[in-house]
Formats: structure tokens, C-alpha cells, sequence
């Protein structure tokens, strides 16, 4: 038993020692492999910080590594000029009018006098219900009237033969009474008749049905042949009204006071209707009415605007971009929205102090655009701000202008073919370009 414990004491040290060498030259190698890689690569990166991060010229890049230099920026000059403020809505686009076209008599369908889609005018002939049986209605009617006609006049001339007898002494005076009294009978008859002669007209009248407004067609819903009753569920035909066209949509109540005040004060106020990607101007109208009530769930009020819509690009329950031009403000200080900052303490812009150098203005904002906000303290017009390279600016900052912008931003009114509400970018001038190349 002691013979065969030592000898597997012995079998499994040769193990220990194969295992814990294996494990020595692992540690090695990993040690070989990655010491040198890691000192050199500390070594290239002191090397690069001494030597300030060189370009392919050997020249200093400035803002980058060791050495400070100037911050390349792009500036814009401050100005003065009109802002118009313009509030969006999302529209929906409503016709005025809109028509379900229905049979007003029973008959057979034996023609239809419009093309699906077609404008027509109010009164045009659309489509006709079989006339024959009003025809011969009116026929009969008319039969009849001639002949209470004929006793009412019968009855007339016996009244004034009686009422000269009655002067002569020669009839009692009840025999005139009574001729009088069916005089009376026979022109009752007579209005009643004609009344039914009328009724028989209009009914052979409504067998043609004609447009009742001036608009658009929809898609035809009965075919010639059909039966049709006197107000049908189904109409033959819808008409909607596009000319002229309205635009419901609805603004916060925080922005009431400018809108009601300019409207009640009779002023016009231009309403622009835009695609779904705001892009085009589609038609520009004006505010026509107002809700009487402010919805209390959504916090809004309904406007209308009226269009004229003479080109058809308005089409009703289309949705459209709206934008109200609620005010303009006359002489105010522009500037690039791109300049304005946020910090913490307040709104402010880096200005520049002389041709090196930039300042922290703080400022008081007004109403903004996207691209252009008013300023209603801390810039003059002429003051250039920085539009470019704010993130690595501070108080005193030393600065290269690389592309100036000389001109003004123009305001959105002078740019038609842009969105009305977005002011449009200074442009750039040949030098400034050369400048910046």
C-alpha cells in the first residue's frame, strides 16, 4: 500500500511542473508581445505633443494640438429692417358649397349631360328622369281647368242676367243670391285648377336636372336606366365649390391678442397656404371669420381664410401648410439665428472687437424665423457676430475671419420663390469668396 501512494506522488509532480512552465511561458509571451508595442506608442505620442502636430508643410495647424492660434470663423453683419411675424398652422382645405344632386321626381334615368370630373356653371343641364308621364299630367290638368273655365264663365253671364231681371222687379232676390254664390264656387275651382296646372309644370320642369352652383363634378353614382325616386338616398352626383375656397386651421390661444386685434381693427391679414413639404407656395388669401369660442381640450381657436383659387391648385379636404402674417415689426435689429448662443447666463453672440479679436455680447431676443431673430438689446446694426467656430471661442479669443459675409439678410418678402416665413441667408460676395477660398 505505501509502495503504490509514492509511486502516484511521483507520477503526478512531473505534471505540476509541465503545467506551471506552460503557464511561465504564456505570461512571457503576452509580456513580449504587448511591452514594447505600448511604450513605443507612448513614445510617438510625446514626440507628437512636443512637436505640435505638424501638417505635411511642417507648419503649426492652428487649433489643434500643443500651441494655441487664431480660430478660423465665419461672420455675418447685424442689420436693420422690417420682420414679418408669420404664426403656422396645419389647414384643412373646405369648400364653400358642397352639393348632393338628387332627383326631385320618380321616373326612369334616360340621360346623363356631364363628364365625371367636369366644371359646370349653375343652372347647366345634368341629367333627365323620362318626362312623359308629367307630360300627360300637365294634359290632364290643364282639360280641367278649361273646363271649370267654361262653367265659371257660364255662371257669370247667368249672374247678370239675373241681377237685370232683379232690377226690373221680375226675380226674388234669393235667385240672384244663388247665381252670385256659384259664381264664387266656379273661380275657386277655377284657382285650383290652375294651381294644379302649375304643380304639373314644375314636375315636368324638375325632369331635367341642372347644376343648383357653379363648382367641381365628382364621380357619376347612377347609370341611365336606373329607377329613381323623388329624393333618393343616392345622389346622382356630388358638386363642391373650388371657386372661391376656404382653409380652416387653428392657432393657440397665445397667439390671439396680435391676430384679433389687427382683425377687428378691419385689417387684411394675408394668409398663405403651402404644401405638405412647405415648400411651395400654393395660394395666398386673406383671414375671413373666426370661431366664437376658444376649444377647451386643445387650448385653440378656429380660423377660416378665403382663397380664389382661380388657378385650382386648392382642392378640397387637402391639407396644407398655413402661415399668417399676424404683424410686421417696423426698424428692429436683425440678426443670423446660426450667431445666437445659450449659456448660463442668458443668450449672447461672440461679436467681433476689431478685426482680431471677439467680445461676449448678451442679449435680449424678440420673435425668430429659424434663420434671422430679432434683437431687442446688446447688438447695433453693423456689429459682426460669428457664425462659425463658436465651440472654441472665449472672452478674447483671437480670431481669423476666413469668409465675411459683407451683405445684409434680406427679409422674406424679397425672396418670392422661398418660403415666405424664412428669412433668407446674407449673401456672399466675389471678395468674401476669394476670402474664403
Amino acid at each position: 500500500m505505501v509502495d503504490h501512494s509514492m509511486q502516484s506522488s511521483a507520477s503526478r509532480n512531473p505534471r505540476r511542473w509541465l503545467f506551471g512552465l506552460l503557464v511561465l511561458l504564456v505570461i512571457a509571451g503576452l509580456c513580449w508581445k504587448f511591452w514594447p508595442t505600448d511604450v513605443a506608442h507612448k513614445d510617438a505620442a510625446g514626440q507628437k505633443a512636443a512637436s505640435g502636430h505638424t501638417g505635411k508643410s511642417g507648419m503649426m495647424r492652428p487649433g489643434f494640438g500643443g500651441a494655441a492660434g487664431p480660430v478660423p470663423v465665419r461672420v455675418a453683419p447685424a442689420t436693420r429692417g422690417d420682420f414679418p411675424v408669420y404664426y403656422k398652422a396645419l389647414g384643412t382645405v373646405t369648400a364653400l358649397n358642397t352639393i348632393n344632386v338628387r332627383s326631385r321626381v320618380a321616373g326612369e334615368l334616360v340621360r346623363i349631360a356631364f363628364d365625371e370630373g367636369q366644371m359646370v356653371k349653375a343652372g347647366d343641364l345634368l341629367a333627365e328622369i323620362d318626362p312623359r308621364p308629367y307630360q300627360n299630367a300637365l294634359l290632364q290638368a290643364e282639360g280641367t281647368l278649361l273646363q271649370n273655365q267654361a262653367q265659371l264663365k257660364n255662371a257669370q253671364v247667368d249672374m247678370e242676367r239675373y241681377r237685370g231681371l232683379y232690377a226690373e222687379d221680375s226675380i226674388a232676390k234669393q235667385t240672384l243670391d244663388t247665381a252670385a254664390a256659384l259664381v264664387g264656387q266656379y273661380q275657386g275651382t277655377v284657382k285650383t285648377n290652375q294651381a294644379a296646372v302649375n304643380d304639373a309644370k314644375l314636375n315636368l320642369e324638375f325632369t331635367k336636372i341642372r347644376a343648383p352652383i357653379a363648382g367641381r363634378l365628382g364621380l357619376r353614382q347612377l347609370d341611365v336606366g336606373n329607377l329613381v325616386a323623388a329624393n333618393d338616398t343616392t345622389a346622382l352626383v356630388i358638386i363642391t365649390q373650388t371657386q372661391p375656397i376656404s382653409v380652416a386651421f387653428t392657432l393657440p390661444e397665445s397667439n390671439l391678442t396680435t391676430v384679433l386685434e389687427r382683425y377687428r381693427s378691419g385689417a387684411k391679414l394675408p394668409v398663405e397656404a403651402w404644401d405638405r413639404g412647405d415648400v411651395k407656395l400654393q395660394a395666398t388669401g386673406v383671414l375671413q371669420s373666426l370661431d366664437n369660442q376658444i376649444d377647451i381640450t386643445t387650448g385653440t381657436l378656429k380660423f377660416k381664410a378665403r382663397y380664389e383659387n382661380r388657378d385650382q391648385t386648392l382642392f378640397p379636404n387637402q391639407f396644407v401648410n398655413v402661415r399668417l402674417l399676424a404683424d410686421t415689426l417696423k426698424d428692429v435689429v436683425l440678426a443670423p439665428s446660426a450667431a445666437i448662443q445659450f449659456g448660463n447666463n442668458g443668450t449672447f453672440v461672440y461679436a467681433l472687437d476689431g478685426d482680431k479679436k471677439v467680445k461676449i455680447h448678451p442679449l435680449k431676443v424678440g420673435a425668430s424665423d429659424g434663420n434671422v431673430t430679432v434683437i431687442t438689446e446688446g447688438l447695433a446694426p453693423g456689429d459682426r457676430v460669428v457664425l462659425e467656430g463658436t465651440d472654441r471661442l472665449k472672452e478674447d479669443s483671437e480670431v481669423e475671419v476666413v469668409n465675411d459675409r459683407l451683405e445684409a439678410p434680406t427679409t422674406p418678402t424679397e425672396h418670392q420663390g422661398k418660403p415666405a416665413n424664412t428669412a433668407v441667408e446674407p449673401v456672399v460676395t466675389d471678395k468674401a469668396k476669394k476670402g474664403g477660398a
